[in-house]
């Protein structure tokens, strides 16, 4: 099969181009990943094989699931990544071990579902704490207290406005301002990746929240 080179400029989706041989997607899309490579090969191998080597196994693992996945089918990538990666560093790990049925009788560690969960979890809050990098700092402390983010309490915009010496019109409205921020494509296009909140769907209801709000402000005024 002939592969063409691929203009990274022009690519429209990740996947595609890499399938098609652009190496920058490629590169990125396990750049991306490389993180849910670490999480199997901390949690389900019990040190019956290098480790060094069990990241190896896992990246080629990680690099086959992307070749091979398919957006239209329905499936999550981290979830057909989750399988492939598996497979490679627990087929090490047989290896390393020799021992028949080894993998039945001792494999520990966390399942598939929870590993998967976890490293979603964690490329969640990175990519929310990404976003938030990009606020004034009122806008952000607002957004970590009105969402009880990292850790904290959600608590109220009125409660809010007492501690930062504001209104509870004036939190709300810094809420609001800082929303419309955080739906922009340009930042929240990884957080909506990992939240499947691609569609056009998705897109066309945050334009019109943002939307709204912005009308309101200018009636406000």
């Amino acid at each position: 099969m002939l592969i063409l080179p691929v203009n990274h400029e022009q690519c429209s989706s990740d996947f595609a181009c890499a399938q098609a041989g652009c190496p920058v997607c490629l590169n990125a899309l396990l750049a991306q990943h490389d993180r849910l490579v670490f999480w199997f090969a901390r949690r389900q191998y019990p040190g019956q094989a290098d480790y060094a080597d069990l990241i190896q196994e896992g990246r080629i693992g990680l690099w086959q699931a992307i070749l091979h996945y398919d957006p239209g089918r329905g499936l999550r990538f981290s979830t057909l990544a989750g399988k492939a990666i598996r497979h490679r560093i627990w087929n090490a790990v047989a290896r390393a071990s020799k021992l028949e049925g080894w993998l039945e009788g001792k494999g520990g560690g966390d399942s598939l579902a929870e590993i998967i969960a976890a490293w979603q979890a964690e490329q969640i809050r990175q990519a929310v704490q990404e976003e938030l990098a990009y606020l004034p700092e009122r806008m952000r402390q607002v957004i970590e207290l009105a969402y009880g983010l990292e850790g904290q309490e959600r608590i109220s915009l009125a409660e809010i406005g007492r501690q930062l010496g504001l209104s509870r019109e004036r939190v709300r409205q810094v809420r609001n301002d800082a929303l419309v921020l955080l739906r922009l494509p340009a930042l929240s296009l990884r957080l909506r990746s990992l939240s499947e909140q691609t569609s056009r769907p998705a897109y066309r209801h945050a334009l019109s929240l943002n939307r709204a709000w912005l009308r309101r402000r200018r009636v406000s005024r």
